[in-house]
């Protein structure tokens, strides 16, 4: 353990000075092995003062990760890393060296975790810098991996996904740079590389709304507000660990205005779903027998294939001899002995359901 916590300092006691490498930054924490518990304790201190490159398109909305979740990780909500962000990190020096093969650039470590010298909330964590041919930082460079699953979002020749570009240009501005870059590696044999040069009005924009956001929700603490994402609704089934039976109350102008979306919406969900399964009945009345259904040029515009999932009640009824041929007894969690011997565990990972009452249920004496 090399770090010692004297190191984590107060930016508002240095001066504004840049560094040679980063004109605009200062380092207020060295490198460290993030495996090593103690080092991993003051980065994550230190990721909580500020906002970083990862947390910016989440902020905006055009992440995977909402704005939530950020505002949760800065006032202590923790998760472990989980096995995509292990082989993330892991993969980087293979990203950097397929970068500097294909472009001929050199790569080095960045020294630590980087602060803006006027922004002091602004935070960066720069995979690796790129160095010119005096062996000069010229710019940062942005290492991702991803499966050929998201191929198809990263296959572009003008830019990478909005997530990546934003951390990308979160970097330049950070240090001062001219242009950054991102190398991903795209279904563990393709790389893709952009260079992105600096744009002054995108960042004068980033610094003012995530500054204001920062002040807002991490500083005076106000939560921003509930969205819809997907991961917004994990994160909320898994904030709190629920007392059994217990109550929180509110007011009736506020349960009625919920329970009346909720009313409308899952009734226009509902009429969506009848209309979408009108129009994949049209689409199946016309394919009949036929699996592929093609236009006069000759396009496929859908398929009918028969590979689904099997019909088992369907072939149990109709060949109960062959089903029990093929019957095999597999390995189950007995969930009810679980239950009976270990509840709290068992409860610990009990799924949530939000059950919605009908919105005249909260009227007085109803």
């Amino acid at each position: 353990m090399t770090i010692a916590p004297a190191l984590l300092f107060d930016l508002a006691d240095l001066p504004p000075m840049g560094l040679p490498y980063a004109p605009t930054a200062r380092l207020i924490l060295p490198a460290g092995d993030l495996d090593d518990p103690e080092f991993r304790a003051l980065w994550e201190a230190e990721r909580h003062r500020g906002i970083g490159g990862s947390d910016v398109a989440a902020i905006l909305g055009m992440a995977k990760r909402g704005p939530r979740r950020v505002y949760e990780e800065k006032h202590g909500f923790k998760q472990p890393d989980n096995r995509f962000m292990r082989f993330g990190r892991r993969m980087e020096p293979v990203v950097a060296a397929e970068f500097e093969d294909e472009t001929g650039l050199k790569t080095a470590m960045p020294p630590g975790t980087l602060a803006h010298i006027e922004h002091g909330w602004a935070r960066s964590n720069i995979d690796r810098f790129v160095l010119d041919s005096f062996g000069r930082v010229v710019a940062p460079l942005e290492c991702k991996t991803h499966s050929e699953h998201v191929a198809r979002q990263w296959d572009t020749e003008e830019e990478p996904p909005e997530a990546a570009a934003l951390q990308a240009h979160w970097n330049t501005a950070i240090g001062g740079w001219d242009h950054s870059y991102v190398a991903a590696v795209v279904g563990g044999n393709r790389l893709l590389v952009w260079r992105q040069e600096r744009d002054e009005e995108l960042i004068e924009e980033l610094f003012r709304f995530c500054g204001a956001w920062y002040q807002r929700h991490i500083v005076e603490g106000f939560p921003p507000p509930i969205d819809g994402s997907k991961d917004t609704e994990k994160l909320l089934a898994m904030l709190w660990e629920v007392k059994a039976e217990s109550v929180e109350e509110i007011d009736l102008e506020t349960a009625d205005r919920l329970l009346g979306e909720h009313e409308r919406l899952k009734a226009k969900v509902e009429a969506a779903e009848d209309e979408l399964r009108k129009v994949k009945n049209e689409m199946r009345d016309i394919a009949g027998p036929s699996e592929i259904v093609k236009d006069p040029n000759g396009r496929v515009v859908w398929t009918n294939k028969q590979n689904g999932t099997l019909a088992s009640k369907r072939l149990s009824e109709a060949h109960p001899d062959v089903v029990d041929r093929y019957t095999v007894m597999a390995p189950a969690l007995d969930t009810k002995r679980l239950k009976a011997e270990q509840g709290d565990l068992y409860r610990k990972f009990q799924a949530r359901q939000l059950l919605a009452k009908p919105a005249n249920s909260t009227k007085k004496g109803a």
